[in-house]
């Protein structure tokens, strides 16, 4: 099964598989760029464009793997943890879902599609289970699904977003001290529009905010700088063409603003909660890699910073370039995420 990430500024697709020995091995990745506007706040305004974007995506990857994991936003779907009696049949636990999820969804439920898990017994365990409701309007679901199938893909699994990167961050998280167990860590995605952090302990979410900054905010800085079009500047970011005073004039100016949203992002989780530090900062998604950011973020913080390759540890297909699929690794967190659950 691939992992399908389909976000506003790239669609990207991972493929994973198992070796003899059971270790993970990275079959194929692929990145493709969307246009500004294609896609806006989750939504898909460009169908056409954007399912001709994934068809290139699923060609220069060279997989033949039909079957695919997606994702909404977390803004498109309501999440609700409920506490229902153990031991219920199937049959009953979706008539109790759907009486319960009436209460929580702001729609008809004909108009939703819905999904729910049984997550284990609640804190107290008093027989009673902990069952988790996710709904998403069923056009939302449609809009994706109907993505993956004009490129010829099967959509068998729809996931959120924020839950496939926890879930790649927890194998990374899994490689530190003590397997990562007690760890805090804040997990922060550096999108095109939005930068969204995660605080994790445990594969429990602690804390989640989403800001409105991120990667577009450099390539406008560029358009300002230098005059070039939003296309000239996306493409000269990506391949590294820029003049030689773009470091100084351009990037530490962005890299001092990203650091202070991540810094002013962990005192909202500090004011907020009963904690007051985190053990690791992780940063992922396309703006993640800028030179000095980690180092920089370790310095305004004080906390250790690190840079999230979902691929560490894993075999890598020969097919596969490693200079450049270790340059975008940090865009890979979701996807990857998403290839992840053919496992789980």
């Amino acid at each position: 099964m691939l992992g399908l990430d389909v976000s506003s500024s790239s669609v990207k697709l991972v493929e994973l598989g198992r070796d003899k020995s059971g270790n993970l091995v990275l079959e194929s990745c692929a990145i493709v760029p969307l246009e500004r506007g294609w896609i806006t706040e989750g939504n898909v305004e460009k169908f056409d464009e954007v399912a001709d974007a994934v068809r290139r995506l699923v060609k220069k990857s060279g997989t033949k793997t039909k079957n695919v994991a997606m994702a909404l936003p977390p803004s498109a779907v309501i999440t609700k943890k409920i506490v229902l009696p153990g031991g219920l049949s199937d049959q009953e636990l979706e008539t109790q879902v759907e009486s319960e999820a009436n209460q929580y969804i702001p729609f008809p439920l004909d108009e939703v599609s819905l999904d729910f898990c049984i997550v284990g017994p609640t804190p107290n365990a008093t027989g009673d289970v902990e069952v988790l409701i996710a709904a998403s309007r069923r056009e939302k679901v449609q809009d994706i699904q109907g993505l993956a199938e004009a490129a010829g893909l099967k959509p068998v699994i729809i996931d959120v977003e924020s839950y496939a990167s926890r879930l790649a961050a927890s194998r990374l998280i899994g490689n530190m001290p003590n397997k990562g167990a007690g760890s805090i860590v804040a997990l922060f995605e550096v999108g095109a529009m939005t930068t969204s952090m995660q605080v994790i302990r445990d594969d429990a979410l602690l804390y989640d905010r989403d800001q409105a900054f991120g990667g577009a905010q450099l390539t406008q800085m560029i358009v300002r700088q230098y005059g070039f079009s939003v296309e000239e500047a996306e493409s000269k970011k990506r391949r590294g063409e820029l003049p030689d005073d773009y470091s100084t004039v351009v990037l530490k100016p962005f890299v001092e603003s990203l650091v202070q949203e991540i810094g002013r992002a962990l005192q909202f989780f500090f004011t907020s909660t009963t904690h007051n530090k985190v053990d690791m900062v992780m940063l992922a998604g396309g703006s993640a890699a800028l030179p000095g950011l980690t180092e920089a973020v370790t310095q305004q913080t004080t906390f250790a910073c690190m840079l999230a390759n979902p691929f560490d540890g894993m075999e890598v297909a020969d097919t596969i370039k490693l200079s450049k699929m270790t340059r975008e690794a940090p865009s890979y967190l979701t996807s990857c995420g998403l290839a992840l659950r053919r496992f789980v």
